[in-house]
């Protein structure tokens, strides 16, 4: 769940409708100077699902020790994911549960296509390996990161044989730079959404430095220009303005006195539609 706050409560998104988010940025993503991604499908399809995982535990929202939405929101950004503070992680949910979730969307997308699993088991292992505070676990849970992430490499192994041995897709769709290119779009556009779907109001720049038609990468910086209205440069559509729309609900309550209350609040309220304005 990801959270804004309001004057008299939270809007609240869910990782699915962050990921479907994600993806609408994806889909219009390229013009003269920026490639469009390609294999389209297969790269929009990883994009849309990469949070998947997430739909059960978002249908029943949970609360942080102070009685707030148990959600990503602007004091996160910049901090690691620990497990010992609930600041930084769901309270109801220990790293077992977490390293579950997060290979749950993987082996669901795996079934329909190999190359969309492989762009989602990279960005699991991106988060895993480098916004994870490693210095926060115990040695169990050392080792059951470490194990999960030896698991999930020789499942990245297999996806690209699967991957080499499609005849649908290209030789240069094949190619490990290629891959890794789409790996990046989908960061960039996964944290483009996230910083939406909290308002985030200060400068930042997307993930990685991003594929041109040149052959060449560039950093793209963002900069907030009111609520949810960013300006993108150098700019990644075809057209000077671009709006996007998302789902949310508005939950009113600074605080509930427990999961359930909350669960209740959020489940009777209607969902409703957020923009995002980007502009060159």
């Amino acid at each position: 769940m990801f959270r804004i706050e309001t004057q008299h409560g939270w809007w609240l998104v869910t990782h699915p409708d962050h990921a479907r988010l994600a993806a609408a940025f994806a889909r219009e993503w390229g013009n003269q100077q920026f490639r469009n991604p390609e294999p389209r499908t297969r790269v929009l399809r990883a994009i849309a699902s990469h949070d998947d995982g997430w739909r059960e535990h978002d249908a029943s929202p949970s609360i942080t020790r102070d009685g707030r939405p148990a959600a990503f929101s602007v004091e996160q950004v910049g901090n690691s994911l620990a497990f010992q503070d609930d600041r930084f992680a769901f309270p109801d949910m220990d790293l077992a549960a977490y390293l579950a979730l997060r290979a749950r969307t993987v082996r669901h997308v795996v079934g329909e296509d190999a190359y969309s699993a492989l762009l989602i088991a990279m960005h699991t292992g991106k988060l895993l390996t480098r916004h994870l505070d490693h210095t926060s676990l115990t040695s169990h849970q050392l080792s059951l990161l470490n194990r999960f992430l030896r698991e999930e490499d020789e499942f990245q192994q297999q996806l690209r044989s699967i991957i080499d041995e499609d005849a649908y897709l290209t030789a240069r769709e094949k190619q490990d730079a290629v891959i890794e290119e789409n790996f990046r779009l989908l960061q960039a556009c996964d944290h483009l959404s996230q910083l939406a779907c909290i308002a985030f109001d200060q400068p930042f720049h997307l993930l990685h430095p991003l594929a041109l038609r040149d052959g060449g990468t560039t950093p793209v910086q963002v900069l907030p220009l009111a609520p949810r209205h960013f300006r993108l440069t150098p700019w990644t559509f075809a057209e000077p303005e671009m709006r996007f729309e998302f789902p949310a609900r508005h939950v009113i309550g600074r605080s509930f006195s427990s999961a359930e209350s909350l669960a209740e609040t959020y489940n009777a309220a209607p969902i409703e539609t957020l923009s995002i304005l980007l502009s060159a």
